[in-house]
């Protein structure tokens, strides 16, 4: 009889190597109301994890808890998305608050700036969506501008995305994965002021907002004004998919 194998075993020899486990932030809310409950619940809209099991990963949600277990967390990813949401809390760069900037999320911007910084210290796979871009801006040191217009969607329509032209900065990791001029969906009301150090901008909208950042390097870090998980082009997914992929250990499974 052979002896058993360690702890975890291994993926045995020609076995499918597993899909990516991308974790996605979820929202925190009050209350919401399902059947004849109401109560606090964490919540993400189907979008994100169908965007991520269509691009060839397998979705896990992360609602938000204490600081101090983000990189035990992210030790368990092979990828990670900072979903769109609540404005940024703007004493986190140092602003007064504008009046037109929402309600505080402390609980959300504590959980997912800490899963951010666990996924740069880790060379975890990171995309920002939305928020998701502007808190990983604001992580590393950059501003907001609080209230933009023109960006959200149709006039006098809430909770209706908009679409709007987004041309790619050549030589950036962004071009390389979408090359051309696309229309995206968009709705936001808030953009990157001021670049952090070292990210980069790497597309922009007709108006020069800054529509995608990203960390130059061998790290795949990127972020994204817009709703990728809304459209159609799954691109930007598959590309952090297999950023994921190369990034877990050859022939061994990711520890769980």
């Amino acid at each position: 009889m052979e002896p058993n194998p360690p702890f975890g075993g291994g993926r045995p020899e020609g076995s499918p190597v597993p899909a990516p486990l991308i974790g996605v932030s979820t929202y925190l809310e009050p209350a919401a109301r399902w059947g004849v409950w109401e109560l606090p619940a964490a919540l993400l809209p189907t979008a994100y994890p169908r965007m991520v099991q269509r691009s060839g990963g397998l979705a896990v949600l992360l609602p938000p808890d204490a600081p101090s277990r983000a990189a035990a967390a992210v030790a368990r990813l092979d990828g990670l998305v900072i979903a769109g949401g609540a404005d940024v809390e703007p004493a986190l760069y140092g602003a007064e608050r504008d009046f037109r900037t929402g309600p505080p999320a402390e609980e959300r911007d504590s959980w997912e700036t800490a899963l951010i910084r666990a996924a740069l210290e880790l060379g975890t796979p990171l995309l920002g969506v939305c928020r998701g871009m502007q808190l990983l801006n604001v992580t590393l040191g950059g501003t907001l501008t609080q209230h933009l217009d023109g960006h959200g969607g149709p006039l006098g329509k809430a909770g209706v995305l908009g679409a709007h032209p987004v041309a790619p900065v050549p030589g950036t990791r962004y071009a390389s994965i979408v090359p051309e001029e696309t229309a995206v969906p968009t709705y936001h009301h808030q953009c990157v002021r001021r670049l952090a150090p070292g990210l980069v901008a790497s597309a922009h909208a007709v108006d020069g907002t800054v529509e995608a950042v990203e960390l130059p390097g061998a790290a795949w870090v990127l972020g994204v004004q817009w709703h990728p998980e809304m459209g159609e082009d799954l691109r930007l997914a598959r590309a952090l998919v297999a950023a994921a992929s190369a990034a877990s250990p050859a022939g061994l499974p990711v520890p769980r």
